[in-house]
């Protein structure tokens, strides 16, 4: 057990999450202050306490041969970058987000009420292609996930009941930029080893 440091046990108890579209998004190079969006990205506001799931998946198909009773090799058949999270305010970010479309002000002259919105759901949506940043950090430590390109996987239902909030859940898969999924960065020091 030589070597080993509880001063790097981490956990997260603030964090963010950010969007931009995808296209002209200028992506974060730096790690951040922890409290402020990265240049030209939006907040999507609170997050239910369960917190942001950041998955990594990397799928192998064994390669078997008549010689071994076991894969000699693995191939790459799939990879994976998925960011889900349960968002607990209804804010426009959000809200935009997960029902994929637009507010708009409806107008009286438009045969509405003034100070009502509407937003349309299509009936052959276009998916959104978004660029997503997860900001974390405990005490001064903070980490940056930035996915340069992503599309919404999934969407789980809204409960409307009485006793608790409404909640948008959203899984967010990344898409290949370049050859990469996405980034880390982090302010730890990742010189030394445990």
């Amino acid at each position: 057990m030589a070597n080993n440091d509880p001063t790097k046990i981490r956990f997260a108890p603030k964090g963010a999450v950010y969007l931009a579209p995808a296209v002209g998004a200028t992506l974060p190079t730096a790690v951040g202050d922890g409290k402020t969006a990265p240049t030209g990205y939006k907040s999507l506001g609170y997050v239910s306490d369960a917190g942001v799931v950041i998955t990594p998946t990397v799928t192998a198909d064994p390669v078997n041969v008549w010689q071994s009773a076991v894969p000699v090799l693995f191939n790459v058949s799939a990879a994976t970058f998925t960011v889900s999270a349960t968002f607990a305010e209804s804010n426009v970010n959000t809200t935009e987000l997960f029902w994929g479309a637009s507010w708009v002000a409806v107008t009286p002259e438009g045969g509405g009420t003034a100070n009502t919105w509407r937003l349309d759901l299509s009936s052959t949506p276009e998916l959104q292609e978004i660029s997503l940043v997860v900001d974390w950090g405990q005490g001064d430590v903070l980490n940056r996930v930035v996915i340069p390109r992503s599309m919404i996987q999934d969407r789980g239902a809204i409960t409307l009941v009485r006793n608790a909030n409404q909640e948008y859940q959203l899984t967010i898969d990344a898409l290949d930029s370049d050859g990469t999924l996405g980034y880390v960065l982090t302010n730890q020091d990742m010189t030394t080893a445990p």
